[in-house]
This record gives C-alpha cells, sequence and structure tokens, in this order.
C-alpha cells in the first residue's frame, strides 16, 4: 500500500463546516458524518467500491436545504482527490465502467489529463428521493470534476427508480476513479505525451 497518496481537506464557511480524508490506496474503510443522509448513504458506498479510505465530518446549514453541503463536500472531496495524486506518476489515467443497480444502468468514463469537464447525459428520474433534491447529485458531480481537475463522464443508459439510478452512477464513480488512480508497472513518469498532467 502506498501511504503517501492521502490528503486532507478542511472547508469553512458561513454555510459549512467540513474536514474530509481520502486515502486513495485504501481498503474501503469510510467513516461518514454528514447531515444528508441520502448524501452520506452514497458517499459510504463510492468509498466501498472504490477501495478508498474516505472519512467526512461535516456540518451545513441543510435548515435552509441541503445545497451547500453537498456542494462543498463535492468540492472538498475533488480537492482531496487532486492532491492525494500528486503529480500522477504512474496512475494508469483512465476509468470506465458500466454498473447495473436492479432496473437502472449508469456508465461513467473518467480522465485524469488534468481538464476539468462534466458531461451528463440521461435522466435521473424524479425530484427527490426522501428528502434529497436529485438535481444535487448533478451539483456534486460538477464540483468534484473541476476541483479534482479530471474529465468527468456520465450516461445513464435508463432506469425506473431514482434512488437506483443514483446508486449506480456513485458506485460506478467509485469503480471508474478507482482504475485511473491504480498504478501500472508499466507506465514509467506520467501516461502523457506532454510530459505531465
Amino acid at each position: 500500500m502506498n501511504d503517501s497518496r492521502k490528503a486532507t481537506v478542511k472547508r469553512q464557511t458561513g454555510e459549512t463546516d467540513i474536514e474530509l480524508d481520502v486515502q486513495l490506496d485504501g481498503s474501503g474503510k469510510a467513516d461518514i458524518q454528514t447531515p444528508v443522509p441520502f448524501l452520506s448513504h452514497m458517499l459510504d458506498l463510492f468509498t466501498k467500491h472504490g477501495q478508498m479510505d474516505v472519512r467526512v465530518q461535516a456540518s451545513g446549514d441543510v435548515e435552509v436545504d441541503d445545497h451547500h453541503t453537498t456542494e462543498d463536500i463535492g468540492i472538498c472531496l475533488g480537492q482531496a482527490v487532486k492532491e492525494a495524486l500528486g503529480d500522477k506518476t504512474g496512475i494508469r489515467r483512465y476509468g470506465t465502467i458500466h454498473i447495473p443497480m436492479d432496473d437502472a444502468l449508469a456508465q461513467v468514463v473518467i480522465d485524469l489529463g488534468n481538464r476539468p469537464h462534466l458531461e451528463f447525459r440521461g435522466d435521473i428520474g424524479t425530484a427527490k428521493v426522501g428528502t434529497f433534491d436529485t438535481e444535487l447529485v448533478h451539483e456534486f458531480l460538477w464540483k468534484f470534476a473541476v476541483e479534482a481537475r479530471i474529465n468527468l463522464h456520465v450516461i445513464v443508459h435508463y432506469g425506473r427508480n431514482t434512488h437506483h439510478i443514483i446508486e449506480a452512477i456513485f458506485k460506478a464513480l467509485a469503480r471508474a476513479l478507482s482504475e485511473a488512480v491504480e498504478i501500472d508497472p508499466r507506465v514509467k513518469g506520467v501516461p502523457s505525451t506532454k510530459g505531465v498532467l
């Protein structure tokens, strides 16, 4: 295990207070404490299926709504992944996966090439899962992609149940990211003709 590929990010604003740790070469250990139960569930399974270790301690103005907390956790997770990757020596760089969740099928494709972009295609379903506004999934992914400086494509091929669709997205994100950050012994330096990522 590479103990050096880890990072801690703290973010404190008038709306949120977040401390987040990421260990890329982990075992799927999650310690997720947020005031947004559905997001906590998604982060827990993201950690497990990505085989990373993630700790999140977050509070926020959820009496307004879940927007600021969800957005800022996405920002912190992206910053932590970027910092933990360091100079990206030896990484695979790309990751792609299809994940089924009962009736839903989601695909995530990632390039850790330092060119941030989110492309989201497909229908996420209903406007809410419990008390969670499902439009916040896009908000989370957008902020994560920008702060991690990754090219992130999310495609929902189909699905009827909104919970299943979102769960498939987060599991696919985890598995694609795990593949992209993996060290490939065949890669010398960074996987780019530019010499830097």
